[in-house]
């Protein structure tokens, strides 16, 4: 029933894995109904609410651009780990994790989906040995949903970049590979759909070194018979691994039999494992030294500790790439062996970071130099019990708003009393749950280094900090109040829909409804204008607006007939041509009923590169534009009657709702610096509240705002989109004229495909320069050899397709895919990227002028 693995592979130290690879092809290829069948998949369900131990739980992300294959490979996944018995179909909308009406309609992903399974089931497993529990996260792949991406990506220990095999690297993967940079994850890179027409494993890497600038380690190179792909080649192992398309099964093939079969490819398969070790042997001394003893034959164990090594820190100067095709299961369960070999364990990703007043330190640091109590100067500051993250919020109906967290430091349980630093409140969860897609289970503690989703929290937001101390105290102790773990930044919307309640009744539950979607997900904003009294929702583009509009009806019961619903607009903005003079405001009035008295000293001024470059810890960047408070302190600050980091926080909220509409189209202010000052003598009185400190900065800025159109010193912007048009030759003439003439847009640049320059070098992420010259990668099967297929395509003429790439407004560019539909005849793809916002100048301006 097993197939046989040689004794020369055993003897090589490879066998374990290629045993336990066997083991688990054959498990899966057992009837459903079998004892083994029920095994693995009583397993996976029992498990999943198990506490798993740290150093076996994985936490990772599907990241990719859209029709990449994210949620094809995670339907692979859960198949081949017994989670499932059925494999989805994205075309069929049956997937787990996209389990949305609006995604199955549609055949996308909109929202992040968690499931959880184990790796390898442990039902096949060795006696002694225990599975790896690994908690995926799905990601949307579609640019208006990056901020969903974004928000959960930093809680996150390692992640899997899938790659479409025939378009390459694409926008939307290097923008998902930049976020997994700055939250330092460590990454493997998937080239997938290896068995499309057109499909080049050798221009995908080649492009992922140009355009991701990384070193790719190739660990496995594609296994091609003829024009048909059929497996992968393990390059570490030195064995070929070939798939059945139906079931997924996978056979073993040993060096030898590939010698004998494939002389040419086991020569590939030498010169690729030689040109892996040689890279290796310059960045780890341990490899070098085996290198040096051993000549080529340094063992698997020993390369794959070294690549381990240089991916685990996050900086991705080196990334393991992979090859398959999810669709027709090839290369999944290798995919799943990687994950579990190099991604890190919650215990060896680097110390979680706190924010305290205006620094950020190590956890290990804070407990250290925490602030002692007033008195006890020698006393310990009181423990705190654990650290959690809420990264999201999800509305689920039935069960209300549940709350997912990830917790770092400790355990949480049902009864924690758990101190939200951002809202300054107490809250207690409910219910405890694992996730798993739509399912939600109930647990009963949420270890470190895992994920899942509360219920409950009547305050939480996505970005809040949830702490627990020991016993239930009234007030978290002044040294824990305002700690935090940063939150993700929310960018600024670039388009809008207008809503106008036919009655208040109506309005009211709009309103509730939108407070409650916003919470979802804050990168949805609204408000209501004050000259026309329409709610306006603002969001990413024009899929966001859409998937909003749509869960606004269906999932929160609002009736279309009861509002008059506009169009998606693009929404613009106001900028700043020259600096302010000060604006010092006093705000005396009452609020609710309180007597309060606060001041400030606003000055405003356009954003300029060196502000960045200068950006000081009291400092905030929101919006696109930078605020900063200057609070001159006396020399005994303990004498100040307030908070500083409290009164900082207030003003920073008056400035930003001062920003968020300017004088001339009542649209929110960017690319605008904030220069507040409160001076504590002068600007400070005993009866001054949180409220009037805020207004008083809130009046200072839309003052200053005032007097600067009445000079005419205010701009508008717009949004602009950068964009990749992929069209045939024939057309490409009349899209550029378009593009340039009647859209207002620029066009940067015009290529052939085949055209791509991978000769010279690159700035790696490390800073170090990559030859791309030297980057190893297999040919293709076509290079040299013309396929029946590529004769039958001169045959019958084939078509040049050109890149075109370029910037424009982003108003013409949202519907523009079936303006270039009546121009291609419905060969071309659009690609869009958000891009900056820019000044709206000439006729532009003067026809904004007229609408408006």
């Amino acid at each position: 029933m097993f197939t046989t693995v040689s004794s020369h592979v055993c003897r090589h130290g490879q066998g374990k894995l290629l045993l336990r690879l066997l083991v688990l092809k054959n498990a899966r290829l057992c009837n459903s109904n079998s004892s083994i069948g029920k095994g693995i998949r009583s397993y996976a369900t029992e498990h999943a609410h198990h506490e798993a131990r740290i150093e076996n739980i994985r936490n990772i992300g599907i990241i990719a651009h859209v029709d990449a294959g994210k949620t094809t490979t995670t339907e692979r996944m859960l198949y081949h780990s017994g989670r499932t018995r059925h494999i989805g179909n994205v075309d069929h909308g049956n997937t787990t994790t996209d389990f949305l009406p609006m995604e199955r309609e549609r055949g996308i992903t909109i929202q992040s989906a968690a499931v959880t399974f184990q790796w390898p089931p442990k039902s096949v497993l060795p006696n002694g040995q225990e599975s790896k529990t690994i908690n995926l996260i799905d990601t949307p792949g579609h640019q208006d949903f990056r901020y969903e991406v974004d928000r959960c990506l930093p809680i996150l220990d390692g992640a899997v970049c899938i790659m479409d095999g025939v378009k390459g690297v694409e926008t939307h993967t290097e923008r998902v590979w930049q976020s997994a940079h700055l939250s330092n994850i460590p990454r493997l890179l998937y080239v997938n759909k290896l068995d499309r027409d057109g499909a080049s494993f050798k221009r995908a890497v080649q492009e992922a070194a140009a355009r991701l600038k990384t070193w790719p380690l190739l660990c496995q190179i594609p296994w091609w018979q003829k024009d048909e792909f059929v497996g992968v080649i393990d390059v570490i192992h030195e064995v070929g691994l070939r798939f059945s398309k139906n079931s997924g099964a996978m056979t073993v093939v040993p060096k030898e039999t590939l010698a004998t079969h494939n002389p040419a490819l086991k020569d590939e398969m030498e010169k690729a494992r030689l040109h892996l070790i040689d890279k290796l042997s310059d960045q780890d001394e341990g490899i070098m030294e085996e290198y040096l003893e051993r000549d080529i034959n340094v063992s698997s164990g020993t390369i794959k500790k070294a690549i381990r090594r240089l991916i685990i820190d996050g900086e991705a100067k080196f990334t393991p790439v992979f090859a398959g095709s999810s669709l027709t299961n090839i290369g999944v369960q290798p995919l799943l062996e990687a994950v579990v070999d190099y991604l890190p364990n919650p215990s060896e990703r680097p110390e979680l970071r706190l924010i305290t007043g205006s620094k950020t330190v190590t956890f290990s640091e804070f407990m250290e130099t925490a602030p002692k109590k007033k008195g006890a100067p020698h006393q310990k500051p009181e423990p705190v019990l654990s650290v959690s993250h809420v990264f999201k919020v999800v509305d689920s109906g039935a069960r209300g708003l549940m709350s997912w967290v990830r917790t770092y430091h400790g355990s949480l349980s049902r009864s924690s009393h758990m101190w939200n630093s951002n809202m300054h409140v107490f809250e207690k969860p409910q219910n405890i749950m694992h996730v798993s897609a739509k399912d939600y289970h109930d647990i009963q503690t949420l270890p470190t280094g895992h994920i899942g989703a509360m219920t409950g929290l009547k305050q939480a937001r996505t970005g809040d900090t949830l702490l627990t101390f020991p016993g239930h105290q009234a007030q978290a102790p002044e040294a824990y109040r305002s700690v935090r773990i940063k939150a993700p930044e929310t960018p600024p919307a670039v388009a809008f829909i207008s809503i106008e309640p036919y009655t208040k009744t109506a309005g009211d539950k709009i309103v509730d409804a939108l407070q409650r979607l916003s919470r979802e997900d804050p990168s949805i904003r609204w408000h209501k204008d004050e000259r026309s009294e329409q709610l306006i929702l603002s969001g990413m583009g024009l899929l966001h607006l859409e998937i909003a509009q749509d869960r606004l009806l269906t999932h929160y019961k609002i009736e279309k007939e009861t509002a008059i619903w506009g169009d998606i607009e693009v929404e613009y903005s106001e900028c700043l041509f020259a600096p302010t003079r000060p604006h010092h405001h006093e705000y005396d009035r009452a609020l609710r009923g309180v007597a309060g008295r606060a001041a400030c000293t606003v000055l405003l001024e356009p954003l300029k590169a060196c502000h960045h470059d200068t950006l000081l810890e009291s400092s905030i960047e929101r919006d696109g534009n930078i605020i900063h408070v200057s609070i001159p302190l006396p020399e005994n600050t303990d004498e100040l009657p307030f908070d500083t980091e409290t009164v900082r926080q207030q003003l920073f909220n008056g400035a930003i709702a001062g920003l968020s509409r300017g004088p001339r189209r009542s649209a929110p202010v960017r690319k605008c610096h904030v220069h507040i000052t409160f001076d504590p003598e002068k600007d400070w009185s005993k009866n001054s509240t949180g409220g009037h400190i805020t207004n008083a900065a809130l009046f200072a800025v839309r003052a200053a705002l005032k007097e600067a159109h009445e000079n005419a010193q205010v701009g508008i912007l717009e949004p602009f989109t950068n964009f990749t048009i992929h069209c045939p030759e024939e057309a490409s003439h009349a899209i550029q004229h378009d593009i340039s003439s009647a859209r207002g847009g620029q066009v940067m640049e015009v290529r052939k495909p085949e055209e791509d320059d991978y000769s010279g070098s690159v700035d790696g992420q490390g800073g170090e320069r990559i030859d791309l010259t030297r980057v190893y990668v297999p040919p293709d099967p076509y290079e040299g050899v013309q396929s029946l297929r590529d004769e039958g395509k001169k045959m019958s003429g084939s078509v040049r397709m050109l890149h075109i790439m370029g910037k424009a407004p982003l108003k013409e560019m949202m519907k523009y895919d079936g303006h270039l539909r009546s121009m291609t005849g419905g060969r071309h793809t659009l690609t869009l990227d958000p891009g900056e916002f820019e000044l709206v100048t000439g006729p532009r301006e003067k026809a904004l002028a007229l609408e408006g």
